[in-house]
């Protein structure tokens, strides 16, 4: 029995998906206070929004995340692409 999850193990962790984190639209709300400081939320609007999917979603954040000092940590930027998910672009 051992020696089979020892072999399981293996494949259950490439099965695991590497981007394990969730973020919290509610923190994300709050965070993306900050973005408000350079634009407001018309780029989010259906007519003006390049973004189209979630991972091009989370891309973006973490692009304009490294503006901040200190950067975005990984948690904050999926806070932030919940948010925006839940609040506009409904991935």
């Amino acid at each position: 029995m051992n020696r089979l999850r020892l072999y399981l193990l293996p494949l259950w962790l490439l099965a695991v998906p590497a981007h394990a984190l969730t973020g919290d639209p509610v923190r994300g709300e709050k965070l993306h206070a900050k973005c408000l400081d350079c634009h407001g939320t018309g780029l989010y609007a259906p007519g003006k929004r390049k973004i189209v999917s979630l991972k091009a979603l989370r891309k973006d954040v973490k692009r304009w995340g490294t503006y901040y000092a200190p950067a975005l940590t990984d948690q904050e930027v999926e806070d932030i692409t919940a948010w925006l998910n839940e609040k506009f672009y409904k991935f």
